[in-house]
């Protein structure tokens, strides 16, 4: 069974789950407070209003509620497995089990894809909406919001690596829960200092932090440079997707 084969068995098996709602709720608390202030966006003060507006509602998202859903998420997709030793009947079976955790995390990135697009789609109709009743004519830049939901989505690889590494390693879904969420809380504090750049939970907080200097410098992608965050992140996704991939199913199978 090749690993196309698989993917299409593992969106089955989530098929009826309730992770769809569950990704809507973190894009749609976000996008609806930043519309809610969206004329004291739209004042002399502002040049870009959109760009603002994006940004601040995008920070405490990216350092957050994202990560947040994210381990939820993890979570429920490992879960459906062990109710029932339903994991054990799974590792009966003729396939390889690096397939099998490759395939669950297959389906955790696209999980997280549509997240993003879910933020992308719910900010643009909600600003269209709010500024066609506002008369406001400022146009939305879509591009831009386009960019860096792009620029989001891989900067949180590496951390979604570790979650699932976590939830792979400790089989209760209390201990691994509790574990993600107490990495992602000092986030904010370790994207102010120089760790950040081994610290993934904080990559896409420190993303958006660096997007609101360069909105405020009037520059452009000057605060965030790929090196050297390019090859640490590559580093640590594939470091921790190769001990998840590998350590998966091993404790079920002694």
């Amino acid at each position: 069974m090749n690993l196309w084969e698989l993917l299409k068995i593992e969106f089955i098996k989530v098929k009826r789950s309730k992770i769809i709602p569950l990704i809507f709720i973190a894009p749609i608390l976000v996008v609806s407070s930043g519309v809610a202030n969206l004329h004291s966006y739209f004042t002399p003060e502002y040049s870009n209003a959109w760009a603002a507006m994006f940004i601040q509602s995008a920070l405490v998202y990216a350092y957050y509620l994202l990560p947040f859903s994210m381990i939820v998420v993890c979570v429920m997709l490992a879960g459906r497995e062990k109710g029932n030793n339903g994991i054990l009947k799974m590792l009966a079976l003729p396939v390889s089990r690096y397939k099998l955790s490759a395939a669950k995390f297959c389906v955790f990135l696209f999980y997280l894809f549509m997240e993003m697009v879910v933020f992308l789609g719910v900010f643009v109709v909600a600003g269209l909406i709010a500024t066609t009743s506002s008369g406001i004519t400022e146009a939305l830049p879509i591009m831009y919001l386009l960019k860096w939901s792009i620029g989001l989505f891989f900067t949180m690889l590496p951390s979604v690596a570790i979650m699932w590494a976590i939830t792979v390693l400790f089989s209760k879904p209390l201990l691994s829960v509790g574990l993600n969420l107490l990495l992602v809380i000092p986030g904010v504090l370790v994207a102010n200092t120089p760790l950040w750049i081994a610290y993934p939970y904080c990559y896409s907080g420190y993303l958006v932090s660096c997007s609101l200097h360069d909105f405020t410098v009037g520059g452009d992608n000057a605060a965030f440079q790929l090196f050297p965050f390019l090859p640490c992140a590559i580093l640590i996704f594939t470091l921790l997707l190769a001990v998840a991939v590998t350590r998966f199913g091993k404790k079920e199978m002694r």
